[in-house]
């Protein structure tokens, strides 16, 4: 690909977040929406929040259940999302599952699974995204939610964070690739009060609080505006991850 881009990328107008039925997906959308953006959003389980928010803004907002491994039902999504809303010109892949056993206790087919969510999936949906963008002549963003234990090293994390750390490497690619066109960075949170973080127990979580300089877990609304920045504002930040840990990984 040749370099026929220059100057600011715009803002985004039609943002696609995977994973957006709940916590830190849904505040992204909804943030997204606040910022008057029109917003696309899948996940397994279309959750009363989402219906909610597809109700109040019917022009605005597209909602489907789609499990995001299933690449033809994500590629039809993203056709219908675009035939609905208009065209997409940025993404934020933030759907993933987690991992809580030991390496040598993990299942080859529970590594498969993780690698196929946060890896396989984010990448095939990514380059749905952008051969939309590159056929409509347009420029974007994206945005990589992955983790600081792509950086750091948790017990019981093992395939979760070579994923996430896949991600980042992908994100620096995407990025040198698109020559200007799409920016494409991470935002990597540490551990906060979700669903996955969950898994590791309080004793182990109360640790990492402690060992954090700002003593205190990394919550969604710390996410967002960073997420928001990515998606609006005119940084020239491109390849890049953006750490969100309280410090804890210094």
């Amino acid at each position: 690909m040749t370099s026929d881009a220059s100057g600011p990328i715009p803002p985004a107008t039609c943002v696609l977040v995977s994973g957006g039925s709940r916590g830190l997906g849904l505040a992204i959308v909804t943030d997204a929406l606040a910022r008057g953006a029109k917003v696309a959003t899948f996940a397994r389980t279309v959750t009363p929040e989402l219906e909610k928010l597809a109700a109040e803004h019917p022009d605005d907002v597209h909602v489907g259940s789609v499990d995001v491994t299933d690449a033809g039902a994500v590629a039809t999504f993203v056709r219908e999302a675009a035939a609905h809303l208009g065209p997409i010109d940025a993404l934020v892949n933030n759907a993933a599952v987690g991992q809580d056993s030991l390496h040598i206790h993990t299942s080859p087919e529970r590594i498969a699974d993780i690698v196929t969510t946060n890896l396989t999936a984010p990448l095939l949906l990514t380059r749905a995204v952008l051969r939309h963008i590159m056929a409509k002549g347009s420029r974007g963003r994206v945005v990589m939610v992955t983790s600081v234990c792509a950086q750091r090293g948790y017990s019981g994390l093992v395939a979760y964070a070579a994923t996430k750390g896949g991600l980042e490497a992908a994100a620096r690619t995407l990025a040198r690739e698109m020559h200007g066109r799409v920016y494409v960075n991470c935002v990597a949170p540490g551990f906060f009060a979700s669903e996955m973080s969950s898994v590791l127990g309080t004793s182990e979580l109360d640790t990492i609080t402690r060992r954090t300089p700002s003593g205190r877990l990394v919550e969604p609304e710390n996410i967002v505006p960073v997420v928001r920045t990515l998606l609006f504002e005119d940084t020239n930040i491109n390849g890049q991850v953006l750490t969100v840990d309280g410090g804890s990984s210094i």
